[in-house]
This record gives structure tokens, C-alpha cells and sequence, in this order.
């Protein structure tokens, strides 16, 4: 087994515990970049390590569905909780970017993307079965692991995968 490093650990368990991201897309808007405005969001979110992907289950009404269908390329971030009294600036944080990917409707994509969501929001059952939700695949390409004041670093996606799939010791 190979052995996982405490950077390894770290960004792994800060994803592990968090239960949510902040989504950033560009706005679905029409013309140059210049005219369209960068979006933020929060979203749910569960690993699948079969496909090496982040889980998203969005509605097509929303916004940053419609963007991430007109502009795949996106990015979550992920932080650590602030805790009362003690700075944020050495916050751990993982910004991550991927290329968001929507699995057609049973597909084995799709049917690995829903039982790894569901495994984790087993409330949002319901919403599976609503026909305006989707199971979004993010495949990581590059993070930016922040681990505290002064240590940072560039990950990139296989790696990142690697140290999500890694077997805690």
C-alpha cells in the first residue's frame, strides 16, 4: 500500500468533511468575455472514486446548471470552518478546477454519480426523480491546496484523485 503524506491527508479530509463548495462559473450570458460576469454558488457535493469525479445533482432551472453547460470549464472551492476567535487567514482551502460534464440519464456514469450522491444526501432522494435534476461529473484537472499560512501548493488532477481514493492509515 502506497504510503499517503500528510499533505495527501490533509486535502483529503478537508473535503471529506465539508459538505458543500462554492461552484464558480461564467455566466451563460451572450458575447465576449468582457460581457459576461464570473458566478458563485454553493452546491452539495459527494466524491465518486470509481470515476475519480466530484458529484453535483443540479436543476437545469438554475443558473449555474445553464452555465456549466455552455462553459464546462469551472472551479469549486472548499475551506475549512472558521473558528471564533482564531484568525482565518491560514484557513486550510482547496480551490479546484475541473471540467463539468452532464452523464446521460442511465448510463453507468450516471448511475455510479447517483449512488455515490445519494450514499451521502440520502435526504435529496426525492429529487432524483425529479426531471428537471442532473448529476453533474466534475473532473478535477488542477487544485491550489492551501494548508495553512505559507503552505500552499499546486496539485495536480491525477494526484488530487489519487489522494481522495487513498485508504485513510
Amino acid at each position: 500500500m502506497p504510503h499517503e503524506s500528510r499533505l495527501q491527508r490533509s486535502l483529503r479530509e478537508l473535503i471529506e468533511q465539508r459538505r458543500t463548495a462554492a461552484l464558480a462559473t461564467w455566466s451563460p450570458g451572450e458575447g465576449e468575455c468582457e460581457d459576461r460576469a464570473p458566478l458563485v454558488s454553493m452546491v452539495p457535493f459527494a466524491w465518486c472514486a470509481e470515476y475519480g469525479c466530484i458529484v453535483l445533482h443540479v436543476s437545469a432551472l438554475a443558473v449555474h446548471t445553464q452555465a456549466m453547460e455552455l462553459h464546462p470549464a469551472v472551479s469549486l472551492l472548499f475551506c475549512a470552518p472558521e473558528v471564533e476567535g482564531e484568525g482565518v487567514h491560514a484557513l486550510e482551502r482547496v480551490s479546484l478546477q475541473g471540467v463539468a460534464s452532464t452523464p446521460p440519464r442511465e448510463s453507468a456514469l450516471w448511475s455510479a454519480l447517483r449512488t455515490c450522491y445519494m450514499q451521502r444526501f440520502p435526504e435529496a432522494e426525492f429529487m432524483g426523480e425529479l426531471p428537471d435534476f442532473r448529476f453533474v461529473c466534475i473532473t478535477p484537472s488542477r487544485a491550489r491546496h492551501v494548508a495553512g499560512f505559507g503552505a500552499a501548493r499546486d496539485v495536480d488532477g491525477n494526484d488530487f484523485v489519487a489522494a481522495m481514493n487513498a485508504t485513510p492509515q
